[in-house]
Protein backbone atom coordinates (compact mmCIF):
# COMPACT_ATOMS: atom_id res chain seq x y z
CA UNK A 1 0.00 0.00 0.00
CA UNK A 2 1.13 3.55 -0.69
CA UNK A 3 1.23 5.80 2.34
CA UNK A 4 0.89 9.56 2.45
CA UNK A 5 4.66 10.04 2.33
CA UNK A 6 4.96 7.93 -0.85
CA UNK A 7 2.18 9.90 -2.57
CA UNK A 8 3.69 13.28 -1.65
CA UNK A 9 7.12 12.07 -2.75
CA UNK A 10 5.77 11.06 -6.18
CA UNK A 11 4.02 14.42 -6.57
CA UNK A 12 7.31 16.15 -5.77
CA UNK A 13 9.18 14.02 -8.34
CA UNK A 14 6.70 15.02 -11.05
CA UNK A 15 6.30 18.65 -10.05
CA UNK A 16 9.89 19.60 -9.22
CA UNK A 17 12.25 16.90 -10.51
CA UNK A 18 11.16 16.43 -14.16
CA UNK A 19 9.82 12.90 -13.70
CA UNK A 20 7.71 11.86 -16.66
CA UNK A 21 6.66 9.05 -18.92
CA UNK A 22 8.86 9.88 -21.88
CA UNK A 23 6.80 7.85 -24.34
CA UNK A 24 3.95 5.44 -24.89
CA UNK A 25 4.82 3.62 -28.10
CA UNK A 26 2.46 1.30 -29.94
CA UNK A 27 4.23 -1.31 -32.02
CA UNK A 28 2.27 -2.51 -35.07
CA UNK A 29 3.02 -5.42 -37.40
CA UNK A 30 2.69 -4.57 -41.09
CA UNK A 31 3.39 -8.00 -42.57
CA UNK A 32 -0.16 -8.33 -43.92
CA UNK A 33 0.34 -5.05 -45.80
CA UNK A 34 2.80 -6.54 -48.29
CA UNK A 35 1.61 -6.11 -51.86
CA UNK A 36 3.06 -6.18 -55.35
CA UNK A 37 1.56 -2.75 -56.01
CA UNK A 38 3.28 0.08 -54.15
CA UNK A 39 0.02 2.08 -54.06
CA UNK A 40 -1.99 -0.76 -52.57
CA UNK A 41 0.78 -1.52 -50.07
CA UNK A 42 0.98 2.12 -48.96
CA UNK A 43 -2.81 2.39 -48.67
CA UNK A 44 -2.87 -0.75 -46.51
CA UNK A 45 -0.11 0.65 -44.29
CA UNK A 46 -1.84 3.98 -43.77
CA UNK A 47 -5.21 2.36 -43.11
CA UNK A 48 -3.89 -0.24 -40.66
CA UNK A 49 -1.83 2.18 -38.59
CA UNK A 50 -4.62 4.77 -38.57
CA UNK A 51 -7.08 2.13 -37.35
CA UNK A 52 -4.92 0.51 -34.66
CA UNK A 53 -3.47 3.73 -33.24
CA UNK A 54 -6.47 6.06 -33.66
CA UNK A 55 -7.01 6.27 -29.89
CA UNK A 56 -3.37 6.18 -28.78
CA UNK A 57 -3.01 9.93 -28.26
CA UNK A 58 -6.42 10.45 -26.62
CA UNK A 59 -5.82 7.49 -24.31
CA UNK A 60 -2.42 8.83 -23.29
CA UNK A 61 -3.91 12.26 -22.61
CA UNK A 62 -6.72 10.74 -20.53
CA UNK A 63 -4.24 8.77 -18.39
CA UNK A 64 -2.13 11.89 -18.05
CA UNK A 65 -5.08 13.86 -16.67
CA UNK A 66 -6.47 11.12 -14.43
CA UNK A 67 -3.17 10.14 -12.81
CA UNK A 68 -1.41 13.49 -12.95
CA UNK A 69 1.60 11.92 -14.67
CA UNK A 70 3.11 13.80 -17.63
CA UNK A 71 3.33 11.68 -20.79
CA UNK A 72 5.63 13.62 -23.09
CA UNK A 73 5.33 11.63 -26.32
CA UNK A 74 2.95 9.23 -28.01
CA UNK A 75 4.66 7.27 -30.76
CA UNK A 76 4.28 4.37 -33.18
CA UNK A 77 6.79 1.76 -34.31
CA UNK A 78 6.22 -0.59 -37.23
CA UNK A 79 7.79 -3.65 -38.84
CA UNK A 80 11.02 -2.89 -40.74
CA UNK A 81 9.84 -1.33 -43.97
CA UNK A 82 12.59 -2.97 -46.03
CA UNK A 83 10.84 -6.29 -45.40
CA UNK A 84 7.34 -4.97 -46.11
CA UNK A 85 8.32 -3.09 -49.26
CA UNK A 86 10.29 -5.98 -50.76
CA UNK A 87 7.17 -7.38 -52.42
CA UNK A 88 6.33 -4.14 -54.19
CA UNK A 89 7.27 -2.88 -57.63
CA UNK A 90 8.53 0.47 -56.34
CA UNK A 91 11.91 1.68 -57.70
CA UNK A 92 12.54 3.43 -54.37
CA UNK A 93 10.86 3.41 -50.97
CA UNK A 94 10.12 7.09 -50.41
CA UNK A 95 6.37 6.42 -51.00
CA UNK A 96 6.41 4.10 -47.98
CA UNK A 97 7.88 6.87 -45.84
CA UNK A 98 5.11 9.18 -47.06
CA UNK A 99 2.51 6.55 -46.10
CA UNK A 100 4.01 6.29 -42.60
CA UNK A 101 4.06 10.08 -42.25
CA UNK A 102 0.42 10.33 -43.32
CA UNK A 103 -0.63 7.65 -40.84
CA UNK A 104 1.31 9.30 -38.01
CA UNK A 105 -0.37 12.63 -38.72
CA UNK A 106 -3.78 10.93 -38.86
CA UNK A 107 -3.15 9.55 -35.37
CA UNK A 108 -1.62 12.76 -33.99
CA UNK A 109 1.55 11.10 -32.68
CA UNK A 110 4.94 12.76 -32.28
CA UNK A 111 7.02 10.29 -34.31
CA UNK A 112 6.77 6.99 -36.16
CA UNK A 113 9.73 4.62 -36.38
CA UNK A 114 10.43 1.64 -38.57
CA UNK A 115 11.75 2.98 -41.86
CA UNK A 116 14.41 0.40 -41.16
CA UNK A 117 16.66 -2.30 -42.57
CA UNK A 118 18.56 -5.07 -40.79
CA UNK A 119 21.74 -5.75 -42.76
CA UNK A 120 24.22 -7.07 -40.21
CA UNK A 121 25.06 -10.10 -42.37
CA UNK A 122 24.25 -8.82 -45.84
CA UNK A 123 21.97 -6.57 -47.88
CA UNK A 124 19.04 -7.70 -49.97
CA UNK A 125 17.95 -5.58 -52.92
CA UNK A 126 15.09 -4.29 -50.78
CA UNK A 127 17.47 -3.36 -47.95
CA UNK A 128 19.66 -1.38 -50.31
CA UNK A 129 16.64 0.37 -51.85
CA UNK A 130 15.47 1.44 -48.42
CA UNK A 131 18.90 2.65 -47.31
CA UNK A 132 19.40 4.70 -50.48
CA UNK A 133 15.90 6.17 -49.99
CA UNK A 134 16.65 7.43 -46.46
CA UNK A 135 17.93 10.95 -47.27
CA UNK A 136 14.94 11.90 -49.40
CA UNK A 137 12.51 10.06 -47.12
CA UNK A 138 13.65 11.98 -44.03
CA UNK A 139 13.88 15.28 -45.88
CA UNK A 140 10.37 15.01 -47.33
CA UNK A 141 8.53 13.81 -44.20
CA UNK A 142 8.03 15.33 -40.78
CA UNK A 143 7.51 12.44 -38.36
CA UNK A 144 9.29 9.44 -39.88
CA UNK A 145 12.39 7.99 -38.21
CA UNK A 146 14.84 5.58 -39.82
CA UNK A 147 17.31 3.02 -38.52
CA UNK A 148 19.77 0.55 -39.99
CA UNK A 149 21.38 -2.33 -38.08
CA UNK A 150 24.86 -2.92 -39.53
CA UNK A 151 26.28 -5.39 -37.02
CA UNK A 152 25.63 -7.88 -34.26
CA UNK A 153 27.55 -10.12 -31.91
CA UNK A 154 26.30 -13.19 -33.79
CA UNK A 155 26.91 -11.90 -37.32
CA UNK A 156 29.84 -9.48 -37.10
CA UNK A 157 29.90 -6.12 -38.89
CA UNK A 158 28.82 -5.56 -42.49
CA UNK A 159 31.47 -3.05 -43.57
CA UNK A 160 29.87 -2.54 -46.98
CA UNK A 161 26.76 -1.33 -45.16
CA UNK A 162 28.88 0.79 -42.81
CA UNK A 163 30.58 2.53 -45.75
CA UNK A 164 27.20 3.13 -47.39
CA UNK A 165 25.76 4.58 -44.18
CA UNK A 166 28.61 7.10 -44.01
CA UNK A 167 27.42 8.41 -47.39
CA UNK A 168 23.75 8.29 -46.36
CA UNK A 169 24.35 10.33 -43.21
CA UNK A 170 26.15 12.98 -45.25
CA UNK A 171 23.41 13.08 -47.90
CA UNK A 172 20.72 13.35 -45.23
CA UNK A 173 22.52 16.26 -43.60
CA UNK A 174 22.85 18.00 -46.96
CA UNK A 175 19.15 17.64 -47.80
CA UNK A 176 18.13 19.06 -44.41
CA UNK A 177 20.89 21.65 -43.98
CA UNK A 178 18.30 24.46 -43.83
CA UNK A 179 17.06 22.82 -40.62
CA UNK A 180 20.55 22.23 -39.16
CA UNK A 181 20.63 18.63 -40.34
CA UNK A 182 17.35 17.65 -38.69
CA UNK A 183 17.10 14.55 -40.89
CA UNK A 184 20.19 13.11 -39.20
CA UNK A 185 18.48 13.46 -35.81
CA UNK A 186 15.89 11.00 -37.14
CA UNK A 187 18.46 8.43 -38.33
CA UNK A 188 20.20 5.84 -36.15
CA UNK A 189 22.85 3.29 -37.18
CA UNK A 190 22.80 0.29 -34.82
CA UNK A 191 24.75 -2.74 -33.77
CA UNK A 192 22.67 -5.33 -31.89
CA UNK A 193 19.40 -3.39 -32.38
CA UNK A 194 16.62 -4.52 -30.03
CA UNK A 195 13.10 -5.31 -31.25
CA UNK A 196 11.11 -3.69 -28.43
CA UNK A 197 12.72 -0.25 -28.14
CA UNK A 198 10.08 2.47 -27.54
CA UNK A 199 12.53 5.35 -28.00
CA UNK A 200 13.09 7.24 -31.23
CA UNK A 201 14.75 7.43 -33.58
CA UNK A 202 15.63 3.75 -33.37
CA UNK A 203 12.27 2.16 -32.62
CA UNK A 204 10.93 -0.58 -34.89
CA UNK A 205 8.49 -3.43 -34.29
CA UNK A 206 10.59 -6.58 -34.32
CA UNK A 207 9.90 -9.78 -36.21
CA UNK A 208 9.34 -11.70 -32.98
CA UNK A 209 6.72 -9.30 -31.66
CA UNK A 210 2.93 -9.73 -31.52
CA UNK A 211 0.43 -8.16 -33.93
CA UNK A 212 0.49 -5.01 -31.83
CA UNK A 213 1.92 -4.14 -28.44
CA UNK A 214 2.32 -1.26 -25.98
CA UNK A 215 5.83 -0.35 -24.84
CA UNK A 216 6.48 2.46 -22.38
CA UNK A 217 9.67 4.45 -21.88
CA UNK A 218 10.19 6.10 -18.50
CA UNK A 219 12.75 8.75 -17.70
CA UNK A 220 13.89 10.45 -14.52
CA UNK A 221 17.42 11.94 -14.50
CA UNK A 222 16.19 14.80 -12.33
CA UNK A 223 14.78 12.40 -9.75
CA UNK A 224 18.05 10.46 -9.52
CA UNK A 225 20.05 13.68 -9.30
CA UNK A 226 17.84 14.91 -6.46
CA UNK A 227 18.15 11.60 -4.60
CA UNK A 228 21.94 11.69 -4.76
CA UNK A 229 22.02 15.14 -3.20
CA UNK A 230 20.91 13.47 0.03
CA UNK A 231 23.97 11.18 0.11
CA UNK A 232 26.77 13.66 -0.58
CA UNK A 233 30.15 12.25 0.39
CA UNK A 234 28.78 8.76 1.03
CA UNK A 235 30.65 5.69 -0.30
CA UNK A 236 29.86 4.61 -3.84
CA UNK A 237 28.02 1.48 -2.71
CA UNK A 238 25.58 3.82 -0.93
CA UNK A 239 25.28 5.83 -4.14
CA UNK A 240 24.47 2.65 -6.06
CA UNK A 241 21.84 1.61 -3.54
CA UNK A 242 20.24 5.06 -3.68
CA UNK A 243 20.02 4.91 -7.49
CA UNK A 244 18.52 1.40 -7.31
CA UNK A 245 15.78 2.49 -4.91
CA UNK A 246 15.00 5.55 -7.01
CA UNK A 247 14.89 3.53 -10.22
CA UNK A 248 12.47 1.12 -8.57
CA UNK A 249 10.04 3.91 -7.73
CA UNK A 250 10.28 5.44 -11.20
CA UNK A 251 9.71 2.08 -12.90
CA UNK A 252 6.66 1.31 -10.77
CA UNK A 253 5.06 4.44 -12.14
CA UNK A 254 5.92 3.33 -15.67
CA UNK A 255 4.44 -0.11 -15.03
CA UNK A 256 1.20 1.49 -13.84
CA UNK A 257 0.88 3.64 -16.96
CA UNK A 258 1.84 0.77 -19.27
CA UNK A 259 -0.75 -1.60 -17.82
CA UNK A 260 -3.45 1.07 -17.89
CA UNK A 261 -2.69 2.01 -21.50
CA UNK A 262 -2.66 -1.67 -22.45
CA UNK A 263 -6.08 -2.20 -20.87
CA UNK A 264 -7.71 0.85 -22.41
CA UNK A 265 -6.31 0.22 -25.88
CA UNK A 266 -7.02 -3.52 -25.73
CA UNK A 267 -3.41 -4.11 -26.75
CA UNK A 268 -0.92 -6.48 -25.07
CA UNK A 269 1.61 -4.91 -22.70
CA UNK A 270 5.16 -5.37 -23.95
CA UNK A 271 7.89 -3.79 -21.85
CA UNK A 272 8.84 -0.85 -19.67
CA UNK A 273 12.11 0.70 -20.80
CA UNK A 274 13.72 2.47 -17.86
CA UNK A 275 16.21 4.69 -19.63
CA UNK A 276 17.48 7.87 -18.06
CA UNK A 277 16.76 9.95 -21.15
CA UNK A 278 17.67 13.59 -20.52
CA UNK A 279 16.16 16.76 -21.93
CA UNK A 280 17.71 20.19 -22.54
CA UNK A 281 15.93 21.47 -19.40
CA UNK A 282 18.11 22.39 -16.43
CA UNK A 283 17.69 19.71 -13.75
CA UNK A 284 17.05 16.87 -16.20
CA UNK A 285 20.61 15.90 -17.08
CA UNK A 286 22.55 12.62 -16.89
CA UNK A 287 25.80 14.61 -16.89
CA UNK A 288 24.74 16.40 -13.70
CA UNK A 289 24.12 13.02 -12.02
CA UNK A 290 27.71 12.01 -12.76
CA UNK A 291 28.96 15.34 -11.44
CA UNK A 292 26.88 14.87 -8.29
CA UNK A 293 28.91 11.69 -7.68
CA UNK A 294 32.02 13.85 -7.34
CA UNK A 295 33.26 14.73 -10.82
CA UNK A 296 34.05 18.39 -11.40
CA UNK A 297 32.93 18.18 -15.03
CA UNK A 298 31.41 15.29 -16.98
CA UNK A 299 34.10 13.86 -19.22
CA UNK A 300 36.99 14.11 -16.81
CA UNK A 301 38.81 11.02 -15.51
CA UNK A 302 36.42 8.82 -13.55
CA UNK A 303 33.41 9.55 -15.75
CA UNK A 304 33.35 6.07 -17.26
CA UNK A 305 33.38 4.43 -13.83
CA UNK A 306 30.63 6.72 -12.56
CA UNK A 307 28.46 6.00 -15.60
CA UNK A 308 29.00 2.25 -15.23
CA UNK A 309 27.71 2.46 -11.65
CA UNK A 310 24.71 4.52 -12.71
CA UNK A 311 23.76 2.28 -15.62
CA UNK A 312 23.98 -0.93 -13.60
CA UNK A 313 22.07 0.46 -10.62
CA UNK A 314 19.27 1.73 -12.88
CA UNK A 315 18.85 -1.74 -14.39
CA UNK A 316 18.92 -3.48 -11.01
CA UNK A 317 16.26 -1.19 -9.60
CA UNK A 318 14.10 -1.43 -12.69
CA UNK A 319 13.97 -5.22 -13.00
CA UNK A 320 12.55 -5.52 -9.50
CA UNK A 321 9.76 -3.07 -10.28
CA UNK A 322 8.21 -4.44 -13.45
CA UNK A 323 7.07 -7.79 -14.78
CA UNK A 324 8.81 -6.99 -18.06
CA UNK A 325 11.74 -4.58 -18.32
CA UNK A 326 13.14 -4.40 -21.84
CA UNK A 327 14.09 -2.11 -24.65
CA UNK A 328 17.42 -0.52 -23.83
CA UNK A 329 17.03 0.44 -20.14
CA UNK A 330 19.96 2.34 -18.70
CA UNK A 331 21.45 5.80 -19.16
CA UNK A 332 21.40 7.72 -22.44
CA UNK A 333 24.10 10.27 -23.28
CA UNK A 334 22.73 12.32 -26.21
CA UNK A 335 24.84 15.47 -26.31
CA UNK A 336 22.29 17.88 -27.79
CA UNK A 337 19.53 16.69 -25.42
CA UNK A 338 21.47 17.07 -22.15
CA UNK A 339 22.38 20.54 -20.87
CA UNK A 340 25.21 19.16 -18.74
CA UNK A 341 26.70 17.29 -21.70
CA UNK A 342 26.43 20.45 -23.81
CA UNK A 343 28.27 22.46 -21.16
CA UNK A 344 31.02 19.85 -20.85
CA UNK A 345 31.42 19.68 -24.63
CA UNK A 346 31.65 23.48 -24.92
CA UNK A 347 34.30 23.48 -22.19
CA UNK A 348 36.24 20.82 -24.09
CA UNK A 349 36.29 18.26 -21.30
CA UNK A 350 33.84 15.99 -23.09
CA UNK A 351 35.21 14.83 -26.44
CA UNK A 352 34.04 12.30 -29.00
CA UNK A 353 36.80 9.93 -27.89
CA UNK A 354 35.59 10.14 -24.28
CA UNK A 355 31.99 9.68 -25.39
CA UNK A 356 33.06 6.54 -27.24
CA UNK A 357 34.62 5.21 -24.03
CA UNK A 358 31.40 5.96 -22.15
CA UNK A 359 29.37 3.92 -24.63
CA UNK A 360 31.17 0.79 -23.43
CA UNK A 361 29.21 0.97 -20.17
CA UNK A 362 25.93 2.76 -20.92
CA UNK A 363 22.85 2.36 -23.11
CA UNK A 364 23.05 3.08 -26.84
CA UNK A 365 26.08 5.04 -28.07
CA UNK A 366 27.35 8.19 -29.79
CA UNK A 367 24.12 10.09 -29.77
CA UNK A 368 23.08 13.47 -31.18
CA UNK A 369 26.61 14.71 -31.81
CA UNK A 370 27.20 17.60 -34.21
CA UNK A 371 30.43 17.34 -36.21
CA UNK A 372 31.90 19.64 -38.88
CA UNK A 373 30.02 19.70 -42.14
CA UNK A 374 33.17 18.92 -44.12
CA UNK A 375 33.75 15.65 -42.26
CA UNK A 376 34.33 13.02 -45.00
CA UNK A 377 31.77 10.25 -45.43
CA UNK A 378 34.55 7.73 -44.76
CA UNK A 379 35.24 9.35 -41.38
CA UNK A 380 31.55 9.16 -40.49
CA UNK A 381 31.62 5.49 -41.52
CA UNK A 382 34.75 4.84 -39.44
CA UNK A 383 33.05 6.33 -36.37
CA UNK A 384 30.08 4.03 -37.02
CA UNK A 385 32.46 1.06 -37.34
CA UNK A 386 34.18 1.87 -34.04
CA UNK A 387 30.88 2.05 -32.23
CA UNK A 388 29.57 -1.13 -33.86
CA UNK A 389 32.75 -2.92 -32.77
CA UNK A 390 32.10 -1.94 -29.15
CA UNK A 391 28.58 -3.34 -29.39
CA UNK A 392 29.67 -6.51 -31.19
CA UNK A 393 32.47 -7.45 -28.79
CA UNK A 394 30.56 -6.52 -25.64
CA UNK A 395 27.24 -8.11 -26.69
CA UNK A 396 25.37 -4.84 -26.15
CA UNK A 397 23.36 -2.41 -28.22
CA UNK A 398 25.33 0.51 -29.57
CA UNK A 399 24.29 3.20 -32.00
CA UNK A 400 25.40 6.36 -33.77
CA UNK A 401 23.49 9.58 -34.51
CA UNK A 402 25.88 12.10 -36.04
CA UNK A 403 24.95 15.46 -37.55
CA UNK A 404 27.58 16.66 -40.07
CA UNK A 405 25.71 19.84 -41.00
CA UNK A 406 27.03 21.50 -44.19
CA UNK A 407 28.71 24.82 -43.50
CA UNK A 408 29.08 24.21 -39.77
CA UNK A 409 32.55 24.15 -38.21
CA UNK A 410 34.01 23.50 -34.77
CA UNK A 411 32.74 26.10 -32.32
CA UNK A 412 29.48 26.69 -34.19
CA UNK A 413 26.18 25.54 -32.75
CA UNK A 414 23.20 23.77 -34.26
CA UNK A 415 19.64 24.40 -33.09
CA UNK A 416 17.07 21.62 -33.46
CA UNK A 417 14.46 22.72 -30.91
CA UNK A 418 12.18 20.85 -28.51
CA UNK A 419 13.51 17.68 -26.93
CA UNK A 420 16.22 17.47 -29.61
CA UNK A 421 17.85 20.59 -28.17
CA UNK A 422 21.02 22.20 -29.50
CA UNK A 423 24.65 21.17 -29.69
CA UNK A 424 28.12 22.59 -30.20
CA UNK A 425 29.97 21.27 -33.24
CA UNK A 426 32.66 18.94 -31.88
CA UNK A 427 35.99 18.17 -33.55
CA UNK A 428 36.83 14.83 -35.16
CA UNK A 429 40.27 13.50 -36.02
CA UNK A 430 41.61 14.96 -39.25
CA UNK A 431 43.65 11.87 -40.15
CA UNK A 432 41.99 9.73 -42.82
CA UNK A 433 40.29 6.37 -42.30
CA UNK A 434 39.34 6.11 -45.95
CA UNK A 435 41.53 3.17 -46.97
CA UNK A 436 40.25 1.12 -44.03
CA UNK A 437 36.57 1.85 -44.70
CA UNK A 438 36.79 1.33 -48.45
CA UNK A 439 38.18 -2.19 -48.05
CA UNK A 440 34.56 -3.24 -47.49
CA UNK A 441 33.78 -6.85 -46.72
CA UNK A 442 32.87 -8.19 -43.32
CA UNK A 443 34.40 -8.01 -39.86
CA UNK A 444 33.86 -11.53 -38.49
CA UNK A 445 31.85 -12.17 -35.35
CA UNK A 446 33.93 -12.51 -32.16
CA UNK A 447 34.79 -15.97 -30.86
CA UNK A 448 32.35 -15.68 -27.95
CA UNK A 449 29.47 -15.44 -30.44
CA UNK A 450 29.73 -19.22 -30.93
CA UNK A 451 27.31 -20.08 -28.14
CA UNK A 452 24.12 -22.14 -28.40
Amino acid sequence: MLNRKDILSTIEMIDQQHLDIRTITMGISLYDCCDGSVKRACDKITDKISHYAEKLVSTGEAIEIEYGIPIVNKRISVSPIAVIAAASDSPDYVPFAAALDKAAKNCGVNFIGGFSALVQKGMTKADEKLIRSIPEALASTDLVCASVNVGSTKAGINMDAVALMGQIVKETAALTKDRDGLGCAKLVVFCNAVEDNPFMAGAFHGTGEAERVINVGVSGPGVVHHALQAVKGAPLDVVAETVKKTAFRVTRMGQLVAMEASRRLDTPFGIVDLSLAPTPAVGDSVARILEEMGLEVCGTHGTTAALALLNDAVKKGGIMASSSVGGLSGAFIPVSEDEGMIAAAVQGTLTIDKLEALTCVCSVGLDMIAVPGNTPAETVAAIIADEAAIGMVNSKTTAVRLLPVPGKKVGDRIELGGLLGSAPVMPVHAESSSDFVLRGGHIPAPVHSLRN
